[in-house]
């Protein structure tokens, strides 16, 4: 099988290179084209992705080019990584929102919708490339806001596009330690939308063990949830959140945190990489691997007081072996169930067909079906509605250069709560990006 990796210089590509590796069984990739606008970055990833296929029988050939058809033609699952903008772009996009008095963080609220409204244009060309150029194709959308920029790849791939994170596999697998459970045996009851979701049940041996866990002060405070949010707030909910739902229910304090940090988190990545890329090897980017994921969500542990990760918390998310597992699942019709973003069809009553949700799926060689779901409580059932009116608001923005729709996106979401904050948030965005400039004349 053919791989083809767009945004193929980015850091985390050899993540999923290792994740390829190690499958040996029939019907694996063979081949491995990266793709990306930056030739120099192609050029030291492919450096250390030569490092990790030293000495490995049979290793998937890869291949590099700055040519997107060239990238698309023959193959058979696409990844999207792009990061529009850069690590540069994503500071901006923090400093502006954090200028304004809200939160400045990748995905969600101000700098979300900032980062959405220069990807969805950018990830609706390349959805339109594959259906030209590779119309049996799957695509596996890693690039964030990831249930945004998966909802605008469906429309025009369908259900030929998945979207996956690794937050609800790292929640999984710390609630199944904590319970002393293999987590490849726990059936987690989780919902939402990408980076916010909540688990509701784990059901181990078919009994729900959540309730035994919230009950436990000190299982869960082995846990970063029950660090991050406190065991009080969890048995107040009857729920574990997803770790970036502290933004919303801790928001004054995050801000404060994240106002008074020396960088941000996006300054302190393109810093941090910078290194890396200027002299590439599998070590360095080893040691840089490391240090991104012991300082991850520094902001929201100094506000909490959660502290420093735990040590079996630094391994990476695991989203490479997702994507790994989902494409088994459709090329070799291995069954399987993996939490997914795909369209709702009727799974969550709330939204309509086409919003894109995260839920188990049964994943086969037909694709990925979310399970039906259970209502959501009225609170989170607000959260998730308004946040997706806001994610509506910026596909429209994206796709019409529409000003009222971006000032609407801004002014919607529950951390900006103000039209003249999202006025102003508006103005500096388009300041500090050109791309978005025409959403100033219309």
């Amino acid at each position: 099988m053919r791989l083809a990796i767009l945004g193929g210089g980015g850091f985390r590509v050899p993540l999923v290179y290792g994740a390829l590796l190690g499958d040996r069984d029939e019907g694996r990739v063979t081949r491995v084209t990266l793709h990306d606008v930056d030739g120099s970055r192609l050029r030291a990833v492919a450096a250390v992705l030569a490092e990790q296929a030293a000495g490995v029988p049979d290793a998937p050939v890869v291949e590099a080019t700055t040519d997107l058809d060239e990238a698309l033609r023959g193959a058979d699952f696409v990844f999207s990584a792009i990061r529009v903008g850069g690590l540069e772009g994503r500071a901006a996009d923090e400093r502006v929102a954090l200028a304004e008095g809200v939160l400045g963080q990748e995905t969600v609220g101000a700098g979300g919708i900032a980062y959405g409204l220069r990807t969805v244009p950018v990830a609706t060309d390349i959805a339109r490339r594959v259906a030209a150029l590779a119309p049996d194709a799957w695509v596996i959308n890693f690039t964030n806001p990831a249930g945004l920029v998966t909802e605008a790849m469906s429309r025009v791939l369908g259900d030929r596009v998945v979207g996956i994170c690794d937050s609800p596999v790292g929640l999984g697998r710390r609630v199944a330690r904590a319970l002393g459970a293999d987590p490849a045996r726990v059936w987690m009851d989780y919902v939402g939308l990408n980076h916010l979701g909540w688990l509701r049940g784990v059901r181990v041996r078919g009994r729900d063990e959540l309730p035994r866990l919230l009950a436990d002060r000190e299982a869960l405070g082995s846990l970063e949830e029950g660090r991050l949010f406190g065991a009080d707030w969890l048995r107040s909910l009857g729920a574990i959140p997803n770790e970036y739902l502290h933004y919303y229910y801790f928001n004054r304090e995050t801000v404060r945190a994240y106002r008074r940090a020396e960088r941000t988190r996006g300054a302190f990545l393109r810093d941090q990489q910078a290194g890396f890329y200027a002299e590439p090897s599998l070590r360095r980017w080893r040691s840089a691997l490391a240090e991104r994921e012991a300082t991850y969500m520094a902001g929201s542990r100094e506000a909490s007081g959660a502290g420093e990760r735990a040590g079996e918390d630094l391994e990476s998310g695991g989203y490479e072996k997702v994507a790994l597992a989902l494409m088994r699942a459709v090329a070799r019709d291995e069954r399987t169930t993996l939490i997914l973003n795909v369209r709702n069809g009727t799974a969550l009553s709330v939204l309509d067909a086409d919003a894109v949700i995260e839920v188990p799926c049964l994943v086969d060689a037909s694709g990925a079906h979310p399970y039906a779901v259970d209502p959501l409580p009225g609170h989170a059932t607000g959260l998730v509605t308004a946040v997706k009116a806001v994610e509506r608001e910026v596909m429209t923005a994206a796709e019409s250069g529409s000003r009222a729709a971006a000032v609407r996106a801004f002014a919607l979401h529950p951390l900006v709560d103000s039209v003249t904050v999202a006025r102003r948030l508006l103005d500096g965005y388009t300041a500090v990006h050109p791309g978005l400039s025409h959403l100033n004349r219309k």
